[in-house]
């Protein structure tokens, strides 16, 4: 792999790492902040879900800054949300300006996750284009990792912890304002967005120096023109209804396996079993470890077994462990470690396959022309499901019991087997400009 666009994906990717560190870091925090503000049971998820309802808005969004400024520009905006959002939460006076930087914070994450994959995907080769665009996926596991970890370090250290848990964010976001300086912009944004062809073609060769990518130009370029690109076709039209229909379907049942409910809530489900205070937290870091080694794993099989396949492993394994889960809870065999085993266990398989592929698929099946739009599409379409499923998990856990909340989970799991089955089209080692065709043909 060339070392170039290498490193250019890493400095990328590091809007996942904090985009991983934002989505987990509150679940240390939220019982503190509960406390401190003596916030009542719809305050308290307000409060969890707030920044997720950010994500929601800036997904929604996303897609437009990166068309007009690009994606480099949208970038570094995205790291000054970061860096004002960490420090502003972990500085708040009241509840209602804690809302405020945690809703900023959202937006960037949001962003990010629209413009970082697109990005990667437009720069990358494609025999190499599924693990360069999955670090973005590796880097947010890593962010939830490392939160984690600072929020069982940090956790205990007196009485405004939960301030330094929300703060640490500050460092790394001041680490991806300045990496995103120097990488440069988007060959296929030169092209169809300001016509820079030649400074398009340098940075492509630079990307793939074992191919002419003089070619890759004329095929950006034929692609602008035909009838499958066209500018003036609007996106939401019969002719992009297939990729629209991928998306969507694909960033649904990633949130219905209920992934960042258990993200959110980790360290409240662990304690439902029985287990202690440091114990959840323990425990909840463990998740992020195991998220951690198995998105590793998915990087390196990605690119060779093909996405399709990953969803196929990943599908059965969800399936099996949440009705494991659902069982426990319904018989109240939950005592001691079985849930949180049968929960590192779905973490591997949820990392192996959705995971893994949800951001290099959306980034893939799109047209050039209206990329930016379907991955906002299929971001926005993620993040909504995934502010209602945190909003209201506390409510409905409580209100329907363990068992029955995770064994809905389990059934969402079942279609999305069918889902990959009869619909999932194989993207491998396909140009961007291939799969735009193909998918919208079909």
């Amino acid at each position: 792999m060339n070392k170039k666009v290498f490193l250019w994906s890493i400095v990328v990717a590091l809007g996942g790492f904090l985009f991983g560190f934002d989505t987990a870091v509150i679940s240390g925090a939220e019982r503190a902040i509960q406390q401190v503000w003596d916030l009542d049971v719809f305050e308290h998820g307000l409060t969890v879900s707030i920044a997720l309802f950010g994500t929601v808005l800036g997904a929604l969004l996303g897609g437009i800054p990166s068309d007009a400024m690009g994606r480099k520009k949208t970038l570094f905006w995205i790291a000054v949300f970061y860096f004002v959002s960490a420090v502003g939460s972990a500085m708040a006076t009241d509840w209602y300006l804690f809302l405020m930087f945690r809703f900023l914070g959202g937006l960037g994450v949001g962003a990010s996750s629209v413009t970082a994959p697109l990005y990667i995907s437009e720069i990358a080769p494609a025999k190499s284009r599924g693990r360069l665009v999955a670090l973005f996926q590796f880097n947010i596991v890593f962010g939830i990792l490392v939160a984690f970890l600072s929020n069982y370090l940090i956790s205990g250290s007196g009485a405004n912890d939960w301030r330094w848990m929300l703060g640490a964010e500050a460092f790394p976001a001041i680490g991806f304002l300045v990496g995103v300086l120097f990488v440069p912009e988007s060959p296929r944004w030169l092209i169809l967005k300001r016509n820079r062809v030649e400074e398009a073609q340098r940075i492509l060769q630079i990307a793939n120096p074992e191919t002419d990518a003089s070619k890759t130009v004329m095929e950006i370029l034929v692609s602008a023109k035909t009838d499958v690109t066209k500018p003036k076709e609007p996106f939401f039209s019969s002719r992009y209804r297939r990729p629209i229909t991928l998306a969507v379907l694909f960033a649904f049942f990633n949130q219905l396996s209920g992934i960042n409910a258990i993200i959110y809530y980790a360290p409240r489900i662990f304690e439902m079993t029985g287990l202690g205070t440091s114990s959840a937290l323990l425990s909840s870091a463990g998740v992020g470890l195991v998220n951690f080694l198995f998105t590793l794993l998915a990087l390196n099989f990605i690119d060779r077994f093909g996405r399709r396949t990953l969803m196929f492993i990943g599908s059965v394994g969800l399936i099996i462990t949440l009705g494991l889960v659902a069982v426990a809870f319904y018989t109240e065999s939950f005592q001691g470690y079985a849930v949180p085993i049968y929960l590192f266990v779905y973490i591997a398989f949820f990392a192996f396959s959705q995971g893994a592929v949800i951001w290099v698929f959306i980034s893939e099946i799109f047209p050039n022309q209206v990329r930016a739009y379907g991955q906002a599409l299929g971001s926005f379409t993620h993040w909504l499901l995934a502010a209602v499923i945190a909003f209201a998990f506390p409510y409905v856990a409580e209100t329907l019991g363990g068992g029955t909340t995770f064994l809905i989970f389990c059934m969402m799991m079942v279609l999305q087997l069918v889902f990959v089955w009869r619909m999932m089209p194989e993207t491998k080692e396909t140009s961007l400009e291939e799969i735009g065709r193909e998918v919208v043909h079909q």
